[in-house]
């Protein structure tokens, strides 16, 4: 028999028989289900088989699971059976997604090679995806968090030792500072990288059902729930759960997740069932949890589970000489999004970023590079200097930022940039060296 599973979903036990007959008879591994639950809880990134799926089906229906598989991975092979009367809904999902549709009733040599024809094609998906690995230039953490300054570059080495391990992180950050981004770049970079990654906003979670929106529900457990639910964190099975803005859980609700953690099993409601739980947590918040705990807002012993590691996102004033190659790499992204051609950066523009106050950090620095490629007016606030930093550290600062920002501005070209800046090339390589600025940070490498 083959190695690549085909998952073969249909609540009628009969149609499930049949199926596993034909395809091991085809020398094909088959792995029939009942529901579409245990079929998603199956499917990664890597997984190297296809699914075939009834679409009427009881609980969640093949095309809820269609969908849900193709978020996991958008090229996942799903051939969808259909009865007489689902074909022009079939044809309409081939169209978003699926890969073929087989007509009730099927003849079993029909099954057979529309199976191995969704093999081949996952076969040839994955072998790809390898080859471009090996061959890939930054790594993907650099490529998620971009960034030649010391404290940047400090980040990055902390989350390739962490994401290797099985360790919960809590992430702190200013709004902006990118904590959903390194939250993902931990899971990526990390063992679980094939699985589910759930991120779950806890201030957005409607308040009377978020202890089920988190743990899942059996039927009958409160008014309107008629059947059996999975919660957010069995979802996550086997990969990693992210608890963005983690202090605005409720206090009885953060009792319940220390003992998700502690114990890593969850109970639904209504159910006295405990359920393995094999997930990694990582938290974030804007706010200092230690903080929090000192006022009793939050939990002390949730925060010392949860702070095993604890990554420090910076602030963009604390990595200006980050800020022009950034902004380029936001336009570039910017002119994707809206399909249109990456417009040319004016100099004045890039040395004028770093020396700006940024508040919103990069979220803020990234509206402002799509209304850039919008061509609209930018607004980028006031020159750094709030007061709290000596003159002498806030002139170096501002020195630091501007320098860094005509190198980039000139690609890297010194003459250019000593030129512009109206100074020697001697004076520019001993200002360069104070300030531990490189021209090789400013050099494209791609």
């Amino acid at each position: 028999m083959t190695t690549e599973p085909v998952l073969f979903v249909d609540d009628e036990e009969h149609l499930r028989l049949a199926a596993e007959q034909t395809l091991a008879l085809a020398d094909l591994e088959v792995v029939s289900l009942p529901e579409a639950e245990a079929a998603l809880g199956r499917v990664s990134r890597n997984f190297p088989g296809v699914l075939v799926t009834d679409i009427r089906m009881r609980g969640m229906d093949g095309l809820t699971l269609m969908h849900r598989c193709l978020e996991i991975d958008p090229e996942f092979p799903v051939i969808l059976i259909t009865g007489h009367g689902d074909v022009e809904l079939a044809v309409q999902t081939m169209r978003d997604g699926a890969y073929d549709f087989l007509e009730k009733p099927y003849a079993p040599a029909r099954l057979v090679d529309t199976v191995r024809r969704a093999l081949d094609k996952r076969r040839l998906t994955l072998e790809n995806r390898q080859l471009r690995s090996q061959v890939g230039g930054r790594d993907a953490i650099e490529a998620r968090l971009s960034g030649r300054s010391a404290v940047m570059v400090a980040l990055r080495q902390q989350i390739r030792a962490v994401a290797v391990t099985s360790a919960d992180v809590l992430i702190v950050g200013a709004t902006g500072t990118g904590k959903e981004v390194a939250a993902r770049a931990l899971h990526r970079a990390g063992p679980r990288s094939d699985a589910p990654f759930v991120q779950i906003n806890c201030a957005a979670l409607p308040a009377d059902l978020i202890e089920s929106e988190l743990f899942g529900h059996e039927a009958g457990a409160f008014a309107g729930a008629t059947r059996p639910r999975y919660g957010k964190f069995e979802h996550a099975r086997g990969g990693t759960v992210f608890l963005d803005e983690i202090d605005s859980l409720p206090g009885p609700l953060q009792a319940k997740l220390l003992h998700a953690i502690q114990n890593r099993a969850i109970t639904r409601l209504g159910s006295n069932d405990t359920i393995p739980l094999d997930v990694r947590f990582i938290a974030a918040s804007k706010r200092d949890l230690a903080d929090a705990a000192a006022r009793g807002e939050f939990r002390s012993d949730l925060l010392y589970r949860l702070n095993v590691v604890t990554l420090r996102m910076p602030d963009l004033a604390a990595r200006r000489e980050d800020i022009p190659r950034l902004f380029l790499h936001l336009v570039q992204e910017a002119a994707a999004r809206c399909k249109r051609p990456a417009p040319d950066v004016p100099g004045t523009i890039l040395r004028t970023l770093p020396v700006r106050d940024w508040p919103g950090n990069v979220r803020e620095l990234r509206n402002v590079a799509e209304r850039f490629v919008l061509g609209l007016d930018l607004d980028i606030g006031e020159t750094p200097g709030d007061g709290v930093a000596g003159l002498a550290d806030q002139v170096a600062a501002f020195e630091k930022s501007l320098i860094a920002g005509s190198i980039a501005a000139h690609g890297g070209r010194l003459k250019d940039t000593y030129e512009s800046l109206g100074i020697s090339r001697k004076g520019l390589y001993e200002k360069m060296q104070k300030h531990g600025l490189s021209r090789q940070d400013f050099v494209d490498e791609e």
